[in-house]
């Protein structure tokens, strides 16, 4: 019982430890609301321990309902480790009719004996006259109208099919910026403006001439806002995004993208009472062609580029650094670059590192650290120099160089890195031998390359002028050996080929050799004193051996066809009827009384006399 109590109370422990983690209070609330139309807005504080709720000044809103209070909480053991989540939700439904910019200001609640407040936020009320925007969500389409739980009207649309204006449903297509540089980065956007209840859209960016593409990720489920679009209020999602690096001079062109759309519309021909009680619908699928705009961008060469170019365009910082100061000859060092920023990361061609010249160096490996974003790939990129260096002394490595062109100043910069310090000692294995370096100091020698080599000694088998290969007996017995050599194979083949393509023929040639060679079976099979299968593969090597010399399909072997077959080719009596015997010894040796493997070893012993024999009279 007392073991009871501990684990009841440890458990207590841990959930209120749980409980006792970071605490906020959250709101959610849509940014932007039709004048006229309901919304909701919701306060959530992630602990059961709240008390006192005290909601905001709602200033310019109407509460229509709340507070209304709901809890929840979950509970999880994944891979061993437990955690658990709880949460109390305090919801309101407001109401602006007054256009405008309004400001909800912050809630709070007790908890533990601390007040917690929530952040305000900012509403946006739009005019509802010019139209209103219809809050349908597509399932099929991964739409999903959230404006923080504001009003649903009816997911329909008072206009029949064929008034569909282009008004009333299309799509926009911006760039950031239409007037750039090569390779620098364009944003381009493409959003949708409807009044209807759009269920669903496809279609894709071409494959643009003179652009490198980027496609940056969206949410699957789109996301409804209202926005306010000349004078109408529409339901506004952002479809699609790219960042375009443009790759060559000149005037571009991103040509339209035809989407199409599938809208439920309501059918106005159609009485709603006489549809109810006929099982028809009151609403209707139309599908719909929206065309984008085509954008034209004007991209200018860069100036003319100075000598060490990266080739990387936007902004970046450069920054290095080295593993080690101070090493022993012939031990490794890494020397690193980082290039930090915003723009064409990809292009960035590598830094150049000028090493002292009897440094081993190795090809430099690259880190790519960046994602993408609106502005185009940001992060780092990394490049990591190995080098070994080979003799003692004190070497300078020098600064590098990076250029770049910076879209801010349309001008080129030169950023440097640090410049370094190595000291090498005499590591083991040294000759003895010294010469000065760069710093004066002394170091070993040794042997870099092998260019110049020694002269070869010894005896040299000299030839007359004119004693050459080509022309002699020998020369033309090397063209025609291989031309012998290719008839013999051609004859030997044609032979073979027609040899093959005689079915019969050759089926009957194998017969001995595929017979042989299922016995070798059965003698492994003997040896194992496996006596089912020992006499199934006797049978199969005899009837088989049979079946392939004469032909003979598996239907139409039997013992009297065996015994007519043998005989109309002239083989001894004597013979067919060891045969026969054979057949029918094995047939009943798998039943018969007594030793086993005497009697599997006397059908052995006979099947391969008789096939032996058979084949030398055949």
């Amino acid at each position: 019982m007392k073991r009871l109590l501990h684990i009841f109370i440890l458990i207590c422990f841990s959930i209120s430890s749980w409980a006792d983690g970071d605490v906020s209070f959250r709101v959610s609330a849509p940014s932007t609301v039709e004048a006229g139309g309901k919304f909701r807005v919701q306060f959530t504080i992630n602990t059961q321990n709240a008390s006192n709720f005290s909601a905001p000044d709602f200033k310019g809103f109407e509460v229509i309902y709340g507070p209304a209070t709901s809890s929840q909480s979950s509970f999880q053991i994944i891979n061993g480790r437990t955690s658990q989540s709880s949460s109390i939700i305090y919801t309101f439904v407001l109401m602006s009719d007054a256009p405008g910019t309004y400001t909800i200001g912050s809630a709070s609640v007790l908890v533990d004996g601390k007040t917690v407040k929530s952040k305000p936020v900012q509403v946006r009320v739009l005019s509802g006259a010019g139209g209103g925007a219809s809050a349908g969500g597509g399932a099929n389409g991964g739409y999903s109208s959230n404006n923080g739980g504001g009003r649903q009207p009816s997911a329909t649309a008072e206009q029949p099919s064929a008034n569909i204006s282009a008004k009333d449903l299309f799509m926009t297509a911006t760039a950031s910026r239409t007037t750039v540089h090569e390779q620098e980065a364009i944003l381009l956007t493409y959003k949708i403006y409807t009044l209807l209840d759009l269920r669903q859209l496809d279609g894709k960016l071409p494959t643009l001439d003179g652009f490198q593409i980027q496609e940056i990720p969206l949410p699957r489920t789109k996301e409804f806002d209202i926005e306010q679009y000349n004078g109408r209020n529409y339901r506004t999602v952002v479809w699609s995004q790219y960042l375009l690096f443009p790759q060559k001079s000149g005037t571009l062109t991103i040509p339209s993208i035809t989407y199409e759309g599938l809208v439920i519309t309501r059918n106005r021909n159609l009485d709603p009472i006489e549809a109810f009680f006929n099982g028809q619908s009151g609403y209707a699928e139309v599908k719909r062609k929206i065309t984008t705009p085509t954008l034209t961008i004007h991209v200018s060469p860069l100036p003319n580029k100075p000598e060490g170019f990266s080739g990387a365009v936007g902004k970046f910082s450069v920054s290095s650094s080295i593993s080690t100061q101070e090493v022993d000859a012939n031990e490794a060092v890494t020397l690193k670059i980082n290039v930090k920023g915003s723009g064409n990361m990809k292009l960035i061609a590598i830094p150049e590192v000028n090493f002292p010249k009897d440094f081993e160096t190795y090809d430099a490996k690259v880190n790519d650290k960046f994602e993408l974003t609106r502005t185009g790939l940001a992060g780092t990129k990394e490049f990591e120099y190995l080098f070994v260096p080979r003799h003692a002394g004190t070497y300078e490595i020098p600064a590098a160089d990076f250029i770049y062109f910076d879209t801010d100043s349309r001008s080129y910069k030169t950023l440097k890195t640090e410049a370094y310090t190595l000291k090498v000692n005499k590591g083991k294995g040294g000759s003895g031998q010294n010469v000065s370096n760069y710093s004066g100091q002394q170091q070993d020698v040794q042997q870099l390359n092998q260019d110049i080599r020694f002269i070869k000694q010894g005896d040299v088998e000299l030839h007359q002028p004119g004693d050459t290969f080509f022309g002699t007996w020998k020369y033309g017995l090397s063209y025609l050996l291989p031309l012998l050599f290719f008839v013999i194979v051609l004859i030997v083949g044609r032979k073979q080929m027609k040899a093959n393509a005689n079915v019969a023929l050759s089926r009957g040639r194998k017969a001995n050799k595929v017979a042989l060679k299922r016995m070798k079976t059965a003698k492994k099979l003997l040896d194992t004193h496996d006596q089912n299968r020992f006499y199934d593969e006797v049978l199969r090597a005899l009837w088989g051996y049979v079946g392939d010399k004469f032909n003979m399909s598996q239907e139409s072997l039997n013992k009297e066809n065996i015994e007519q077959s043998l005989a109309s080719r002239q083989v001894p009596a004597e013979q067919i009827q060891q045969f026969i015997k054979v057949l029918n010894d094995c047939e009943f040796a798998r039943y018969a009384p007594g030793d086993a493997n005497e009697n599997m070893g006397n059908v052995y012993n006979s099947a391969i006399e008789a096939i032996t024999k058979m084949e030398d009279n055949l």
